[in-house]
């Protein structure tokens, strides 16, 4: 089968996203965008709709490839017996691009109008792993504070991250979280481990423009074919995420984050530390709408106290490497500090060996 060759753009946001792949683990996910890349598409509705994209088809924009990996494993994952099956995990080992470019082109054609719905869907992942920094971190606050944690996240998803009290954790030899959790993370931990506090989360809630609703069987398909084909442990961990969710729900709102912020920022719970926290989701943001939300939360930073501190935990790419950049502010005094590097999937944590020195001084 031949393919339409693509737009010089968008040929480049899938050799951009094979990189990418290729440097997070994904072997088939990097074949995958490198065969689009260099073969382009089968004449389709697909094809005609990928090609005329109005925005940035990067991933510093739209993420078209991710759209249409995604929907390309949904198909997958809601039909084992789809001929395209045949050359997906696990059955890739002896897959060359000639053949896969040839599945790929026919479910293309096959699937043509269901792929075009899930192509207006941008990628969300709610990838766990990253949880064992923000875990860490809080271990920090906790023990700085010795009050419970009121937490509150930007661009949830499905808010499973919310849920971390609930995990397992292994953070530089030392355990933490729920023991026998069916979520247990152990990242590759560098730098001095984490204080052995307890947590006491009194009170949990989220945001994101598109929530998942997970009581929703089509929802809970998409949340899964954002997940790497040939990344079992992620799709397992998911999975075991997903039924905690069911055990104990967890309320995200669908909400624009700028306004969402401003009224979660008048509630200030006396005799707790506010914790607001993004991960990969405030670069997503308009810079105006991040300006008027670092405004939002200078103003609460700026009545916060001692009996009711407010902190802002990101982790978010930084432009420099490796992976991304754990940073922590707090209030009152918004004093800031980086306090490690964290791989994007949350595979490795590189803690600063002066944090915990510097989370003692200041908070």
């Amino acid at each position: 089968m031949s393919g339409s060759i693509l737009p010089e753009t968008l040929r480049r946001a899938f050799a951009r996203q094979q990189r990418a792949c290729d440097g997070l683990g994904s072997p088939f996910t990097a074949l995958l965008c490198g065969t689009i890349a260099e073969n382009g598409l089968p004449a389709s509705q697909v094809h005609q709709m990928v090609s005329a994209w109005p925005g940035d088809p990067s991933s510093d924009g739209d993420s078209v490839p991710l759209r249409l990996c995604g929907a390309l494993h949904e198909i997958v994952l809601s039909n084992r017996s789809d001929p395209l099956a045949d050359v997906y995990p696990p059955n890739q080992a002896q897959i060359d691009s000639g053949r896969l470019f040839a599945a790929v082109g026919k479910a293309v054609q096959r699937h043509d109008t269901r792929i075009c719905e899930r192509l207006r869907f941008a990628p969300q992942t709610n990838e766990i792993r990253r949880a064992a920094a923000v875990y860490a971190a809080l271990l920090h606050i906790n023990e700085a504070t010795s009050k419970p944690i009121v937490l509150s996240e930007i661009g949830a998803s499905a808010g499973l991250n919310l849920l971390l009290d609930r995990f397992e954790f292994d953070l530089g030899g030392t355990g933490h979280g729920l023991d026998g959790s069916e979520v247990r993370l152990a990242p590759d931990w560098s730098g001095p481990p984490p204080p052995a506090a307890k947590l006491s989360i009194a009170e949990r809630r989220g945001c994101d423009l598109s929530p998942f609703d997970l009581t929703s069987e089509a929802d809970r398909l998409r949340l899964l074919s954002y997940v790497w084909p040939d990344q079992i442990d992620r799709l397992d961990r998911l999975r075991a995420a997903i039924a905690l969710q069911e055990e104990h729900p967890v309320k995200v709102d669908a909400s624009d984050a700028v306004a969402w912020l401003e009224s979660r920022l008048q509630m200030v719970p006396d005799g707790h530390a506010h914790v607001v926290f993004h991960t990969i989701a405030w670069q997503y943001l308009p810079e105006a709408s991040r300006r008027r939300g670092r405004a939002i939360i200078e103003a609460a930073g700026a009545a916060a106290t001692a009996d009711s501190p407010l902190f802002l935990l990101g982790l978010e790419a930084d432009g420099q490497s490796p992976g991304a950049a754990l940073t922590l502010r707090s209030w009152p005094g918004g004093l800031e500090r980086e306090l490690a590097r964290v791989d994007f999937h949350g595979r490795w944590i590189r803690w600063a060996d002066d944090g915990h020195a510097i989370l003692r001084n200041e908070i």
